[in-house]
């Protein structure tokens, strides 16, 4: 996790959208605009990491509310690998930024100093003040016009921890993330699945805090099933606790293989149903959609091919994903959920042979040919799938600027007509092939 830490107006948020590569944060020149944290997936180079667009900071500020937005950046430095502390070149050093900087290093984490609004090379003599800090030498960049990007990402993969080995009995075994909005009956769930009370059953909504790993086999087959805190939308999350229960959860849920995501039958999809589905999407996660309480529901409303289409309507961007109904109190349906996500599990375990790739390829090409740009068109040379935990290919083409989304759709579609991937993100990245 990388946290993007500075005063109000440096850039965090524009950086942000780079990164991540599309535009998530609010970008404008008022300061303050963002006021809770926002999560995105950055990949460079093949390493990928999540991150996190913190508040501006204002020590002092006579803002009721600031105390709050200073506290949830405090949490997201805790919670950081690593932290890039972004500044403004064309104001050079504020006591605000010493400040800050005083603040990184009582936490003890790596800092990366990103120098932003470097938009022309007249403004490098500000880094003589920069070096001030005591941080090394800062990256300089512009995160409007995409200058020095590339080299600040560099020195981020360069000073994030070496990432974990994973044992050959790890890479079989099966992570379950049980994720939702509070009360909508994680814990039951759980209980349910393991026949005894491993986690604490309460009508209060947030009472599990921690994400709390427990280890079964299922089938023969070894199973960890991670049950986290209630997520909320980032503006109704006020205390401390449920600050570190978000950054906890959604780190539960980047450690796993695959996603149940569970609702309330008696309230439907909410807004913050998809927001926990994004963001499995964003880490390219499996996704399982389990619609709980059908016992609260009246019987001609239980039916499963009624709530699928219902809930699929609502995951357009997961619509092949399975969706269950149950009743985690009664145990009605309970019996179809762990099948259900190991079989998204072992679908995002696929691995297709490159000839069979590149003949699906070739003939989908063949029966619905790319549509031409300004008298150009797409033309496929050859396919592989990388080594990678989710479903990705890395298709060589002419030019990669050629591929219209509705095609990309097309390809993907193909993809999972020949070879299932349900539940899962197809990642398909182009490469430009030497002619």
């Amino acid at each position: 996790m990388v946290a993007l830490v500075g005063r109000p107006n440096t850039g965090k948020s524009t950086l942000f959208n780079r990164l991540i590569g599309r535009r998530q944060a609010i970008v404008d020149a008022q300061p303050g605009l963002t006021r809770d944290r926002l999560y995105g997936v950055a990949d460079w180079n093949g390493r990928e990491f999540t991150v996190v667009d913190t508040a501006g900071l204002l020590f002092g500020a006579d803002e009721g509310s600031q105390a709050a937005i200073e506290e949830q950046t405090r949490l997201a430095i805790a919670e950081a690998s690593l932290i890039v502390l972004m500044l403004d070149v064309r104001q050079g050093l504020t006591p605000i930024d010493r400040d800050i900087m005083q603040m990184l290093r009582r936490s003890a984490r790596p800092v990366v100093v990103a120098a932003n609004k470097a938009d022309h090379p007249g403004q490098d003599h500000f880094r003589h003040e920069i070096l001030e800090l005591g941080l090394g030498e800062p990256v300089l960049i512009s995160g409007q016009h995409g200058l020095g990007i590339g080299e600040l990402l560099d020195e981020i993969v360069l000073r994030l921890p070496a990432p974990e080995e994973s044992v050959a009995a790890e890479e079989e075994t099966a992570r379950l993330a049980i994720m939702g909005r509070p009360n909508v009956g994680k814990s039951s769930l759980l209980n349910r699945l393991l026949g005894e009370s491993r986690s604490v059953v309460s009508e209060e909504p947030g009472t599990t805090r921690d994400p709390v790993d427990t280890e079964i086999i299922f089938d023969g087959l070894p199973v960890t099933l991670v049950d986290t805190a209630g997520i909320r939308r980032r503006s109704a999350a006020r205390d401390r606790a449920e600050h570190f229960s978000l950054l906890r959860g959604i780190k539960a849920m980047e450690r796993a293989d695959a996603s149940i995501l569970v609702m309330d039958a008696t309230e439907g999809v909410l807004a913050q149903d998809q927001h926990v589905a994004g963001y499995a999407l964003e880490a390219g996660k499996g996704l399982i959609l389990v619609v709980n309480k059908v016992d609260l529901l009246p019987a001609i409303d239980k039916k499963q091919t009624l709530w699928r289409e219902r809930v699929l309507s609502q995951f357009r961007f997961f619509a092949h994903a399975p969706v269950l109904t149950i009743s985690a109190l009664t145990g009605e349906g309970v019996e179809r959920v762990l099948p259900a996500a190991l079989e998204v599990v072992g679908q995002r375990r696929i691995r297709i042979g490159t000839n069979q790739l590149n003949r699906l390829f070739r003939e989908a090409f063949e029966q619905h040919p790319p549509p031409s740009f300004k008298g150009r068109r797409l033309n496929f040379k050859y396919a592989t799938q990388a080594a990678s935990e989710a479903p990705t290919f890395v298709l060589f083409v002419n030019d990669v600027g050629l591929l219209h989304f509705s095609y990309r759709r097309y390809l993907e579609n193909q993809l999972r007509a020949a070879h299932g991937f349900n539940g899962n993100p197809i990642k398909i990245v182009l490469r430009a092939a030497r002619d």
